[in-house]
């Protein structure tokens, strides 16, 4: 869990649609806006059903425009809550964000960049892009949707990017060829990727069978998305009688804090593992939305990460928990014995 992060308060200025269902928002931190690493994101801390809970927008652009931060939102519907809320608010409104931390950074100095942004996963690869060409290096930005009216910054890109950008719009017949753009990328060069999951594990499997290095592929995820829509489903935990319900707009990680079985956590995006929780069995299929497991991992079924994998279709999973709060206070050989299992 952070407990380092530097919270400020700031005002939003200004909104306007983007695209068909996503929406900008600028802020201007009372603490200043100042410069931040590429693909960074802030926090944000959104109320939702009377509850204060955190959110996590990507920023967009390479810098501060006009010192001020820049996100983009997607109504989602259904979704957690964080979109309905942020959609909610009019200009003049304060929240209290913590300053832009990035786990999603470029590096410097490889052979060739590829980016490739599904969706809403644009907004942290603008500012990649923008980095890139003002740097001098070689790169492409593939940039893929369902509907050209549903891509945010495409007029934008196409301007700044030129012959950088190539979009690949589903309505249109248009789909990316993986294995070519991997092929044809230099043999040190990096993959930088946000989106929906099944692109992200379609590339991961595309780029695992190239032979490539694995820290090559740099991924984000959304942290929501999945391979089937969120239903609510009813969580065992070993140790503890009463069954935990998590509800469709809620992660499994939200509900076990909230039922007091505490868990480690950092990203809440299913890239670090600090939450990752062992499987004793389960009734349905997992809906794995984390980038932190292999695919191999996730067919064996032994573990998931809380803040973002559940159960599809409203199936029951037994967990345990093995560094759980209440846990945390033994001593002697019961702690050896949990430390060493």
């Amino acid at each position: 869990m952070r407990t380092d992060r530097n919270w400020t308060t700031a005002t939003l200025v200004a909104t306007r649609d983007v695209a068909e269902g996503i929406r900008e928002f600028t802020f201007k931190p009372h603490s200043g806006a100042g410069r931040y690493p590429s693909g960074a994101h802030l926090a944000v801390r959104v109320l939702i059903q009377g509850k204060t809970d955190l959110r996590y927008y990507s920023l967009v652009g390479e810098a501060p425009l006009d010192e001020c931060w820049r996100i983009a939102v997607k109504r989602e519907e259904p979704g957690r809550g964080g979109s309905a809320y942020m959609w909610s608010l009019p200009v003049g409104a304060r929240l209290e964000v913590a300053e832009p931390d990035t786990h999603f950074e470029l590096t410097r100095g490889t052979d060739e960049a590829l980016l490739i942004a599904g969706g809403i996963g644009i907004t942290p690869i603008i500012g990649m892009a923008e980095r890139l060409m003002r740097s001098g290096r070689k790169f492409r930005l593939f940039y893929a949707g369902r509907a050209r009216n549903q891509m945010a910054y495409v007029a934008q890109l196409q301007t700044a990017l030129g012959d950088h950008l190539s979009l690949f719009v589903d309505a249109e017949g248009e789909r990316m060829d993986l294995a070519k753009a991997f092929a044809d990328l230099a043999p040190q060069g990096e993959v930088y990727i946000c989106g929906p999951i099944g692109l992200m594990e379609a590339a991961r499997t595309v780029w695992e069978h190239s032979g490539r290095k694995p820290d090559r592929f740099i991924c984000e995820t959304f942290g929501s998305s999945g391979r089937f829509a969120s239903q609510p489903f009813t969580v065992h935990v070993v140790g503890r009688d009463e069954p935990i319900a998590v509800a469709a707009n809620q992660s499994m990680l939200e509900a076990l804090e909230e039922a007091g079985v505490g868990v480690v956590y950092d990203c809440r995006r299913g890239e670090c593992g600090l939450c990752v929780l062992s499987i004793v069995e389960h009734k349905g299929e997992i809906d794995h939305r984390d980038m932190f497991f292999s695919a191999a991992q996730h067919t064996a079924g032994d573990k998931l990460c809380a803040c973002v994998s559940r159960m599809a279709g409203g199936g029951e999973i037994t967990i345990d928990p093995l560094f759980r709060g209440d846990r945390l206070f033994k001593s002697g050989p019961e702690l050896k014995q949990l430390v060493n299992s």
